[in-house]
């Protein structure tokens, strides 16, 4: 049986609350997606998937997730351009900053670089 886990408490707090993060940000996805919103979907499937990834300390889960931190706040500057006063688009603009900002944090990138496990081939 695997030992595969959600969260992992003894990585640094940049770390889990990136994970955490990336989790409440998929909950939310799921809640747009079943609101009409498909673009959501994949952005939900990906969050979850970097979230396993995070938490079992594998790279892959690591360059997972920011590509789906960075293809969200991609998506968020395109929505906050066609309307720069709601305040939902600017709320979570900052959410998105924050994930990536998480995520590219020193601690982060040299626990990932000493703990998690290299990426193999074949």
């Amino acid at each position: 049986m695997a030992n595969t886990q959600w969260l992992d408490r003894s990585h640094p707090q940049t770390l889990y609350m990136a994970n955490v993060l990336l989790y409440f940000n998929a909950a939310w996805w799921l809640l747009y997606l079943l609101l009409g919103a498909p673009e959501f979907g994949i952005l939900a499937v990906g969050a979850v998937f970097a979230g396993l990834g995070l938490a079992n300390e594998k790279r892959l889960g690591y360059w997972g997730a920011i590509a789906i931190a960075v293809l969200n706040l991609l998506m968020l500057l395109d929505a906050f351009l066609q309307a720069p006063a709601s305040i939902g688009v600017v709320v979570s603009l900052i959410f998105a900053i924050v994930l990536l900002v998480l995520l590219l944090h020193p601690m982060t990138r040299s626990y990932v670089r000493i703990w998690f496990k290299k990426l193999r081939w074949g």
